[in-house]
């Protein structure tokens, strides 16, 4: 419909004698019918543009477990379209002893505005979940720190939409903004 009006539009502000008439209301037409149309046009583009995956980690071969729900990981074909897709997705080695590592890690889940529903730091493991803004979806997080050597740790981050075949790159676009959060 949003296509019919702005064709109709053009077709309108095209004709003769549409001056003398007025150009406002066509001219308004258009604007909105492009408008209107620009919006699933945006989201159709968005969701080709990405794999048809929910559960993104940065550890694919051995992605962090949840701790209050049982979501297994889809397996190696989600793991194979994921890294074609984000390969830049990757565990995040800071120099601190897992302690603080995990301080650190739940202090950046807390300030993302995650709902932190788990935590264990002596698993070194943390739950939260994430409520899109748009559409007030959850999603769930799952971070893991371990320790990576003399004064280092590593931090996982797995990501997974509750609904959907398609996350539409929301699961990737969480994980970076935490990690750069943790930096």
């Amino acid at each position: 419909m949003a296509i019919a009006a702005a064709l109709l539009a053009v077709v309108v502000l095209a004709a003769p004698g549409t001056r003398r008439v007025g150009i406002a209301s066509p001219l308004l037409a258009l604007i909105l019918g492009l408008a209107v149309f620009y919006v699933p046009f945006q989201f159709q583009r968005q969701a080709r543009a990405v794999p048809p995956i929910n559960d993104i980690s940065t550890d694919t071969a051995n992605p962090p477990q949840y701790m209050t729900t049982s979501r297994p990981y889809p397996g190696p074909e989600f793991a194979r379209q994921q890294r074609a897709a984000y390969p830049d997705l990757a565990s995040f080695v800071v120099p601190l002893a897992r302690e603080r590592a995990f301080a650190k890690a739940l202090a950046a889940a807390e300030a993302m505005g995650w709902e932190v529903v788990g935590r264990d730091a002596a698993a070194g493991r943390i739950e939260a979940v994430d409520t899109t803004k748009w559409f007030g979806f959850k999603d769930d997080i799952a971070i893991r720190v371990g320790g990576e050597g003399e004064g280092a740790s590593r931090i996982d981050v797995r990501s997974k939409s509750r609904v959907g075949r398609s996350d539409l790159g929301t699961n990737a676009r969480r994980i970076r903004a935490y990690l750069e959060r943790l930096k």
